[in-house]
């Protein structure tokens, strides 16, 4: 049986959790780590603890805020003069995709607040240097991710609008408020969601694992798989926050992203250090 007292370095956040019988345990390939099996509340204690973490370092939470914010309005921009305003709804969603590896820097800065070190830019910008091949692969991996998203979701589009582009300003009313526009949704959505599964499968905490110790990405991308077997119903929960808290940051002009991202990233460490067990 697990020890749950045993946690090397648990995040101090953590409250007692409630010791379970041997056969409630995952028990991984002999070259992952343990995984733990956590209530489906919990991603609220990550999100609190991530709060936390927003709070004692403000100056980075808000510079990868604004970075985030600035970055959207730039591609909203770029896809403006190309009369391209079709993709921008497709490109956010492939935004997400990429989000792991753009809060590298927020995993390290919760990492150094739990070890009781003071976070600097400085430290933080370093972190891709930890692991960084590794970290990189998986990048690569998300990456081709949301170029097949992109391509795809070019196709669904000319496929349904390829006579009749909306404009910009009607781009809301002609694909949300439309029913004939339903098909469309439907299709966009399947698709979307099962790249989007699959993504989260292998990042959801693979590439904290990354910044904590070393291993390689497929052992990463293997125990993140795990977790989400392990705890389906609880992951469930956690990949509709983060979905519900992006949304709500792009909804608002992106000028929410400055609040979802990093409470998300900080969020993430959390999730990572409460599931994966000592190796």
């Amino acid at each position: 049986m697990v020890d749950m007292s045993s946690h090397r370095g648990a995040s101090q956040f953590h409250r007692p959790v409630r010791r379970k019988a041997p056969s409630e345990f995952h028990k991984p390939a002999p070259y992952l780590p343990r995984i733990r099996s956590v209530d489906v509340d919990r991603p609220w204690v990550w999100l609190s603890a991530g709060w936390r973490d927003m709070c004692a370092s403000p100056m980075i939470s808000a510079a990868y805020g604004l970075l985030a914010v600035l970055s959207s309005l730039a591609l909203v921009a770029v896809l403006s003069m190309q009369d391209m305003q079709y993709l921008v709804l497709p490109m956010a969603a492939g935004f997400m995709l990429l989000g792991p590896v753009f809060a590298v820097g927020l995993y390290e800065t919760s990492r150094l607040l739990e070890r009781g070190e003071t976070p600097t830019l400085m430290k933080v910008a370093g972190a891709y240097r930890r692991n960084g091949v590794q970290i990189a692969g998986i990048g690569l991996a998300l990456m081709l991710a949301m170029l097949a998203w992109i391509r795809i979701a070019f196709l669904i589009f000319a496929l349904f609008f390829a006579t009749e582009p909306p404009a910009f300003d009607q781009l809301v009313d002609r694909i949300f408020f439309s029913a004939q526009t339903i098909p469309f949704l439907l299709t966009g959505t399947i698709v979307g969601g099962v790249i989007a599964t699959a993504v989260f499968a292998i990042s959801v905490v693979s590439i904290p694992m990354l910044l904590d110790r070393e291993t390689d990405s497929f052992t990463a991308m293997a125990t993140s798989v795990a977790v989400l077997r392990e705890n389906l119903r609880t992951m469930a929960g956690w990949a509709f926050l983060i979905v519900l808290f992006t949304a709500a940051g792009m909804v608002t002009g992106f000028l929410g992203l400055a609040l979802a991202l990093p409470l998300i990233g900080h969020a993430s460490w959390h999730c990572y250090r409460d599931l994966v067990g000592a190796d």
